[in-house]
């Protein structure tokens, strides 16, 4: 794998990000790990793959320049491995190229395209790769995907050149790196603790959400859910009808039914207003689904930046409805959006 790059004194560290698929992603870490164990030891350079539960991973390479190199030929071909193997099952004649997609930081792109995509250009016809900026950048970062196609030799020489233009050209100012949103999927709250809804199970939700909004819920009990909700399982036990959730949740069945029905007013700006209602008003049904609260918004008063939230119902149907509120305004202002 020697290389002009080490030989003109380019051979220092580096690190490259590639934006991968959950697919993509397991056949690199390999049964029990083993394929990313190899790669680590014969490329000599450190492989990180982010953790989560998202449809997209960041698998991070970190080394000196030959060692990336050698990293991404093995990542090459393992993947058109995986593109041989998969069309011996199918009738497809012609073979798809090896594609990679890399994470680069926007304020580098530029070196990247060159004056009048002169750069780009000599790197398409020098390798033989095909290579794409995307023109906008990654959700809430401030980096951009650069997605590299063609042979594992094209996209090895290809990924050598955007090396040496990305350690010629440092990124300038703050870079504010992707990180991949986990697949939207409904919050809930019980107990104490946010799960999100996957296949048949309710998941424990990520700390950042629950710690966010302990204080704001400290005890509050399963929402019931009304018999036009799917039923969906707490704690990996099935759950069938809402008076079960109830059991589950150590709450008698009809406890809602008498528990007198308290009133909650809440203040929001107006320019949040919106992330609260939703398109066509989706996110606030959504939300008076979810906590089975009565949520009216008063209209908008003159010389006023505010809006009133009144939320009506049990204690436990308001504090839900308030903690969902909440997610709704955190992830508007921090950028988590879709939660």
């Amino acid at each position: 794998m020697e290389s002009k790059v080490s030989e003109g004194g380019l051979n220092v560290t580096l690190t490259i990000r590639l934006l991968m698929h959950g697919k993509e992603v397991g056949s690199i870490i390999g049964k029990k790990g083993e394929t990313v164990k190899k790669m680590r030891e014969e490329s000599g350079a450190r492989i990180n793959i982010s953790e989560g539960n998202c449809p997209e991973r960041i698998v991070t390479i970190t080394g000196p320049t030959d060692a990336i190199f050698k990293a991404f030929a093995m990542i090459a071909y393992k993947f058109e491995e995986d593109i041989i193997n998969s069309m011996s099952n199918s009738p497809a004649t012609s073979k798809p190229p090896v594609t990679l997609r890399l994470v680069v930081p926007a304020s580098q792109c530029g070196s990247l395209i060159g004056k009048g995509g002169s750069k780009i250009k000599e790197i398409r016809e020098s390798t033989g790769a095909q290579v794409q900026v995307a023109g906008d950048m990654l959700p809430n970062s401030t980096e951009r995907a650069v997605t590299i196609s063609g042979t594992p030799d094209a996209i090895i020489q290809c990924v050598k050149q955007i090396c040496v233009v990305m350690l010629e050209s440092p990124p300038k100012g703050a870079t504010i790196p992707y990180r991949p949103k986990p697949a939207s999927t409904p919050v809930i709250f019980a107990g104490g603790q946010a799960y999100t809804i996957q296949g048949q199970y309710a998941i424990p939700h990520p700390d950042q959400l629950t710690k966010l909004h302990q204080l704001a819920m400290q005890q509050t009990p399963f929402p019931p859910l009304g018999q036009t909700n799917p039923a969906f399982p707490g704690e990996k036990l099935p759950l069938h009808s809402s008076e079960e959730a109830q059991n589950l949740m150590g709450q008698s069945p009809g406890l809602d039914a008498s528990s007198p029905a308290s009133t909650h007013e809440l203040t929001i700006p107006n320019d949040l207003i919106g992330c609260i209602i939703g398109r066509q008003g989706t996110k606030i049904n959504e939300i008076r689904q979810m906590s089975g609260a009565q949520i009216k918004i008063a209209n908008a008063t003159e010389g006023s930046s505010e809006r009133q939230i009144t939320i009506t119902g049990t204690p436990a149907n308001i504090s839900l409805a308030q903690y969902l509120i909440n997610a709704r305004l955190t992830s508007e202002v921090t950028g988590m959006g879709g939660l």
